[in-house]
């Protein structure tokens, strides 16, 4: 009943954490721990969106471990050196942690793990942030799925809503007097582009649990109707919370089951289907990543190894990238990914779509930008949704299926408020011309907005076309 160490990393609550209710019931102190190595997780080391929550999300940790006599301790890399260093100084005999599935980051906690054990200190392993190991749902024959529909039929059946783990009280928390204060790990911008972040987020366990309570009151009932509507608050907005493990999916599967109880099932029951469903896809991706750690790079389907994609110059990649494209539903979705570090799931695909088979550029230079500007960036998801678009993953939509952003505008935002709300400068424009406003140049000289980049029927043709010449390889 001696001292232990609850690395904290992507698990940043107290409550339903498995490493630190397992730790504060084993030993008498417990010291909770950050340790900022970000180089260890090259090449994909935490974008500028991601830095930002990050620095957010451990400010909340550390109030909410303060009004519970507690401190988290901020410390420098690398991590095994200090984790051996902050052990000695504790006399902790154990170290408790969640697990993380990226490649990377699993070869440097294998290290990690050996190099503590190497010196007598005991290491514990949990689940902290997924509904199933990514090893724990497998086919018949025993490997990994590459098709969403079984996956899902065999984890849904044996998915419970079971009752979160309440936050521990550990009979002494562990303090140091030395370690770093937050803002000496760098995590904010410099200068400040972060207002629309600001404005749009409460990262934290506390704003975690308010946007799950707002969500199941307000949005869940109209959810399978309106979760693929920009203009309207029809999603849950979880996923930057669940990327930085200030809820778990455990708490959500419990809060959708109380809310069903509540409100009645036969109300809400295809509802809460439909977002247990978008659950399933987060732990594909991560089923996915996994068993094929090299798709973060590489096409999961190598026969698009021979695809033959466009050379990006750098004027039209900023133009994707800087919503400049001159088609108002493209041009939207990335001005609202740019101001508040997210972007509405169905213009993700409209996006991707654009890029990857309008313009006919390689997912990773899509991937690569959403990295780097998503609050919610999981290499997991990332890497899942990207190929996915371009056809080259599991489960992928076929390369031929291009989406037409005029009429996916149409459909998913009819009256253009989306549109209007991120490109002020067509706000004004008649409703007619808003997802087409090249076919009045009037318009077009007077806001300002440049016209399409590329024909979308000509392109649609081009991007079809190579794909054929692949096929013929």
């Amino acid at each position: 009943m001696g001292a232990a160490i609850v690395w904290f990393r992507r698990d940043l609550r107290l409550e339903d954490n498995p490493a630190l209710s397992a730790a504060a019931a084993a030993h008498a102190r417990v010291l909770p721990l950050y340790v900022h190595a970000p180089d260890e997780e090259a090449p994909w080391a935490p974008g500028a969106a991601s830095r930002w929550w990050l620095h957010h999300s451990l400010a909340a940790l550390e109030a909410t471990l303060r009004a519970r006599g507690g401190v988290l301790h901020l410390r420098g890399g690398p991590s095994a050196e200090t984790l051996l260093a902050v052990a000695a100084a504790t006399n902790a005999e154990a170290v408790y942690w969640n697990r993380l599935y990226e490649p990377t980051v699993r070869a440097r906690d294998a290290e990690v793990e050996s190099t503590l054990r190497a010196a007598g200190i005991a290491t514990h392993a949990h689940n902290g942030a997924l509904l199933f190991e990514p090893w724990e749902i497998a086919t018949g024959k025993g490997g990994p799925y590459r098709v969403f529909t079984p996956f899902w039929r065999s984890a849904r059946a044996r998915l419970r809503p079971a009752a979160p783990l309440p936050a521990p009280q550990p009979q002494r928390w562990e303090t140091l007097a030395d370690g770093l204060p937050l803002d000496a790990l760098g995590l904010l911008p410099r200068p400040g582009w972060d207002v629309g972040l600001r404005a749009a987020w409460r990262p934290g366990e506390a704003g975690a649990r308010e946007a799950l309570d707002v969500f199941c009151e307000d949005a869940l009932s109209g959810y399978a109707a309106q979760r693929d509507s920009p203009d309207r608050r029809g999603t849950s907005r979880m996923s930057p919370h669940l990327h930085f493990g200030e809820i778990s999916p455990r708490q959500v599967v419990r809060a959708l089951d109380d809310c069903a109880c509540r409100h009645g099932r036969a109300r809400l029951g295809d509802a809460v289907e439909a977002y247990l469903r978008e659950l399933g896809w987060r732990e594909f991706a991560h089923h996915l990543l996994y068993h094929f750690p090299y798709t973060t790079e590489a096409n999961l389907d190598a026969s698009f190894d021979a695809f033959p994609w466009a050379e990006p110059d750098g004027e039209t990649l900023a133009r994707w990238q800087r919503g400049r494209t001159g088609v108002p539903i493209v041009d939207a979705g990335m001005r609202e990914l740019w101001t508040t570090g997210w972007m509405h799931n169905r213009v993700r695909m409209i996006v991707a779509s654009f890029l990857t088979k309008n313009l006919r550029l390689h997912w990773r230079h899509g991937a690569r930008w959403f990295w780097d500007t998503l609050v919610d960036a999981d290499l997991a998801n990332n890497t899942q949704g990207w190929q996915w678009n371009a056809g080259t993953g599991a489960d992928a939509a076929p390369y031929f299926r291009i989406f037409n952003p005029v009429a996916q505008a149409q459909r998913f935002d009819p009256e253009a408020a989306y549109v209007r709300r991120w490109l002020p400068e067509l706000a004004d424009a008649p409703d007619a011309l808003l997802q087409e406003p090249w076919r009045d140049p009037a318009l077009l000289a007077r806001s300002g907005y440049p016209p399409p980049m590329v024909d979308l029927k000509a392109s649609r043709a081009a991007a079809l076309a190579a794909w054929q010449r692949m096929r013929g390889r």
